[in-house]
């Protein structure tokens, strides 16, 4: 069963834009959430990685900050999530000495050695279906990209994200997925909370069918 203390993946991986929506949804239940800010200046990454703490601490769950690596570990968050871009540009040793985690964004087999090559906590893939999030180079990957990953990365854990609904979530974690994460379909629904709590309710009873791992 994947652990649902912080510090662990859980099944349902919820990814917000802001401090806000962090605060709507995290008291629900949720164990793992991403912070994901775009177009902010660092002081209010700072402000928005602050607060998320705030409330990721008194619930039990694992905050992981996407991108503003230098913010998180100025701020005391313990979990980055890098695109390969941003991997390109970071200072991998400052964040490995600092004992920052590290989740890394992969869409390509040259991409997961890239990743790889960084000794990631976790390694994510996507898109898994079509999204409407934003326009995507890369084409679905599909069900079967999901097993040749995790064959590749063994014990390591996979994230897959893109399109994915409660629906076909079964099918992710089937294929070798540990973990789902999830933007748009709960952001656009008209009440984002229940559809949270559709997703929770999923995870719950999905946990025991995924394969443990250390974190």
């Amino acid at each position: 069963m994947v652990s649902e203390m912080a510090g662990a993946l859980s099944v349902f991986y919820p990814i917000v834009p802001d401090a806000d929506w962090l605060q709507r949804l995290v008291p629900l239940g949720i164990h793992t959430v991403q912070l994901r800010i775009k177009g902010a200046d660092s002081a209010e990454v700072c402000r928005q990685i602050n607060a998320s703490l705030r409330v990721t601490r008194d619930c039990d769950c694992q905050l992981i900050v996407n991108d503003y690596w230098r913010e998180a570990l100025a701020v005391g968050a313990d979990y980055v999530h890098l695109g390969q871009e941003d991997l390109a540009a970071a200072d991998l040793a400052t964040i490995k000495g600092a004992g920052l985690r590290l989740g890394i964004s992969t869409h390509s087999p040259k991409e997961l050695e890239i990743a790889l090559a960084a000794t990631p906590d976790y390694v994510a893939l996507g898109p898994i279906y079509e999204t409407r999030l934003k326009a995507m180079e890369w084409s679905p990957q599909g069900l079967a990209s999901i097993s040749a990953w995790k064959a590749r990365i063994g014990n390591l854990p996979l994230v897959a994200i893109g399109g994915i609904t409660p629906e076909r979530a079964p099918g992710v974690l089937a294929a070798g997925a540990q973990s789902v994460a999830v933007i748009t379909d709960f952001m656009s629904a008209p009440d984002p909370k229940e559809r949270a709590r559709q997703w929770l309710q999923w995870a719950k009873s999905a946990e025991p069918s995924v394969t443990s791992y250390d974190q």
